[in-house]
């Protein structure tokens, strides 16, 4: 009964259980979904913007929640009992099993990105995306001033962090495996207002830096030691003659691979 109503609802929005199940566990994977960071990402959020109400019903059931900011085109997942803005928050009890471990190195620049894009946006210095422009440099010396903190030495570590704000859809950042020093240039994506709430960030500027907290809340990724749980027990199914998948195979951009190697 499940799969003929999801038949006849994918029907309706011209899409085949194929492509509802990629863009499905795309998002759930990743967590976020930006229309600007790829072609993928661009047919995505179009096949989105023809089942959205599709995908809000069928992550429902497992306490996820979906925001969707049309303005700046982008689609982020939120766990159970995690604040959303402009949602109320949920009532219902929650273990912490879909959120990420965010290291204490990535939630300081996490934090100190949106200080600084909200520098930018006060003084004007935003583009028609919404992006604000921002040297590794600039977030060097936020890391110093504000937490004490500094980026990693090793350039490996440095570009680890750097790829972990890019898969978390924080930044753009299109340099090569080399460039990765105090010149290079990063876009700092809108979606960080919505990663870092306002208490989080009132807290960041009020508080000594040794005790500020990791308060940013990402989107669905669940603990190392959890179990995935990737789409719901109905999702659909297709065989392996009939796939003919537009995202890589591989895990290695998923927010699911092991980033602490």
């Amino acid at each position: 009964m499940i799969e003929q109503a999801l038949d006849e609802a994918l029907a309706q929005c011209r899409l085949t259980r194929n492509e509802f199940s990629e863009l499905l566990v795309r998002l759930l994977d990743y967590g976020v979904i930006c229309r600007d960071e790829s072609n993928v990402e661009t047919l995505l959020y179009d096949r989105f913007q023809r089942c959205e109400q599709l995908i809000r019903d069928w992550i429902a059931p497992l306490g996820l929640r979906l925001q969707h900011d049309s303005r700046f085109q982008f689609i982020r997942v939120y766990p159970p009992g995690a604040e959303v803005p402009s949602m109320p928050d949920q009532d219902e009890p929650h273990h912490g099993g879909f959120r990420a471990r965010l290291s204490q190195q990535e939630v300081a620049a996490i934090l100190v990105l949106r200080v600084e894009y909200d520098k930018s946006l006060r003084e004007g210095q935003v583009d028609d995306q919404g992006c604000v422009a921002l040297t590794l440099e600039a977030l060097e010396l936020g890391l110093r001033n504000l937490l004490k903190m500094s980026l990693p030495d090793k350039l490996a570590e440095r570009k680890q962090l750097l790829k972990k704000l890019r898969q978390l859809r924080l930044i753009q950042f299109n340099g090569d495996d080399n460039d990765a020093g105090a010149e290079a240039l990063l876009r700092v994506r809108p979606t960080i207002a919505q990663f870092v709430s306002e208490a989080a960030l009132a807290q960041l500027l009020e508080s000594e830096p040794a005790v500020v907290e990791a308060v940013a809340e990402p989107a669905v990724q669940p603990a190392a030691d959890a179990q995935v749980p990737v789409v719901p027990s109905a999702a659909p199914k297709n065989s392996k003659e009939d796939i003919q998948r537009i995202t890589p195979a591989s895990e290695e951009h998923s927010l699911f691979a092991d980033s602490q190697q």
